[in-house]
């Protein structure tokens, strides 16, 4: 018996990305099609206090899982901060960088995998196992591929320092993830690309959680020869930023903080991109023409998510592009 369809691939990373995937899982169950295949950026990813973090892969694992804390938009619902206090008395971690006692648990577990030998790909499979998930997640890579970011006074910081401890307010001139040129996909990421249907560029931030993925080699070249169609979600809203500091990266490497510069900037399949169409919202409708002067297809709808629901709505609409 076939599979139904379609087969969907989503790349994701952030909060943007938690809730749209969220929404893509429930959009396909009424479907009845298979599981996602969500590939997750790690380029946001540290060593902190001699335990791994994976921001990204954790977001987006609580938040299918219902155990994310939806009011700070990261870590765990109901976390408490015993631990964090204690290596802050030692003097350990950093003291504007949070781990709370159940999310330090998930730090753990991970960190003594990885020292058994098993590779990231591996770890999430096995983190997966915890909840019925409802998607199949990816790493982008194996590979630490950790995000600094080049600041105007001349320092390099990690991803994390520069946005959680200065709130992105030093100016960065650029943005490296160092080692990704020897980087690989995670197995199964290329696989899922070219068997997919449909792959959904969630409304994540483009510089900082789908550029790292891109830029992992092979997985642009994968999404130009896919067969399948290929579809984005702008994560502007009216020439805003809907969460974070998405336009101060975006200023950093020339891309206009609106709806249709940023599906410029993915460019469109036709002219050596990779969108074949763009979701835009409602308040950027006047900027149709210029995504469709640009070679994409340009979608108008309601895209804020403000909850599962409107998620689901979102992916519906998508899918249809």
């Amino acid at each position: 018996m076939p599979h139904p369809q379609p087969r969907v691939v989503v790349l994701a990373g952030g909060v943007g990305g938690s809730k749209f995937t969220l929404g893509v899982r429930a959009a396909l169950r009424r479907l009845g099609a298979p599981e996602a295949t969500v590939v997750v950026n790690t380029g946001d990813d540290l060593w902190l206090a001699g335990v791994r973090l994976q921001p990204d892969v954790d977001s987006i694992t609580y938040a299918l899982a219902g155990v994310n804390d939806t009011v700070r938009g990261w870590g765990r619902a109901g976390d408490t901060e015993r631990v964090n206090e204690e290596l802050q008395a030692w003097g350990a971690g950093w003291p504007w960088f949070t781990l709370g006692d159940l999310d330090l648990g998930t730090h753990l577990a991970r960190t003594g995998w990885l020292r058994e030998g098993l590779t990231p790909t591996e770890v999430l499979g096995r983190m997966a196992k915890r909840w019925p998930l409802g998607v199949h997640l990816l790493p982008m890579t194996d590979s630490e591929v950790d995000t600094h970011v080049h600041v105007e006074d001349g320092r390099r910081l990690h991803f994390q320092e520069w946005w959680t401890r200065y709130r992105a307010a030093l100016t960065p001139t650029r943005f490296e993830n160092p080692g990704i040129v020897d980087a690989t996909p995670a197995p199964g990421v290329l696989e899922a690309i070219a068997q997919a249907d449909v792959v959904l560029l969630a409304p994540s931030n483009p510089v900082v959680s789908i550029g790292p993925i891109l830029a992992v080699p092979g997985i642009r070249e994968a999404l130009r020869s896919t067969s399948a169609r290929v579809v984005g979600v702008s994560p502007i809203i009216g020439g805003r930023v809907v969460r974070g500091m998405a336009d101060v990266c975006l200023t950093a490497i020339g891309v206009e903080t609106s709806a249709a510069a940023v599906a410029r900037h993915y460019g469109a399949r036709s002219a050596e991109g990779l969108l074949d169409a763009w979701l835009l919202a409602e308040e950027d409708a006047a900027a149709a023409p210029d995504v469709e002067a640009a070679g994409i297809r340009a979608v108008v709808a309601p895209l804020w998510m403000r909850d599962e629901q409107a998620s689901a709505a979102i992916a519906e609409v998508a899918l249809g592009a």
